[in-house]
């Protein structure tokens, strides 16, 4: 082997070893308190109601299967009027919002989401009247999502 190629191929391996090692470096966690203080208008959201599928364990967190369902008669008086969704490790918490109506008849979602690592993840919703619930489930995620590029050159 001349030097040249070992001297290539040395430094292919190494810039292979450490970049799954840098990928894996998730996002810190944020305070998403705030956030949700700005949704509730700093009312205290009662817990259940909320039924949340999200698997324990997803292998990539580019798309996350997710399914929420909350309790509510979806009547006039008493109806989902939002689900909103928070990931506390993603770039922007916020990660969805679905507005409901008594027309929409169940206040149902079946949807994917992106998640950048092993985290909690917070459903809030609004129900008329000016109530809220609010549930969490936790995550594993073993190959994250939204990388910020500004992380992986560190």
């Amino acid at each position: 082997m001349k030097r040249r190629s070992f001297l290539a191929a040395t430094g292919a391996a190494l810039a292979g070893a450490s970049l799954p090692a840098s990928a894996q470096r998730f996002q810190p966690a944020q305070d998403i308190t705030p956030l949700i203080e700005k949704i509730t208008g700093g009312k205290k959201p009662e817990d259940g109601g909320i039924k949340i599928d999200l698997p324990a364990i997803a292998e990539n967190g580019n798309s996350v299967p997710m399914g929420i369902q909350v309790e509510s008669p979806m009547t006039e008086a008493d109806h989902v009027a939002a689900i909103h969704i928070l990931a506390e490790r993603n770039p922007r918490p916020q990660i969805a919002v679905f507005h409901f109506s008594p027309a929409s008849g169940r206040a149902q979602v079946d949807t994917r989401v992106r998640l950048a690592g092993t985290q909690k993840v917070t459903v809030i919703a609004s129900l008329s009247g000016g109530r809220f619930r609010m549930a969490r489930v936790d995550v594993l995620v073993t190959s994250a999502a939204c990388l910020d590029e500004a992380t992986l050159a560190t």
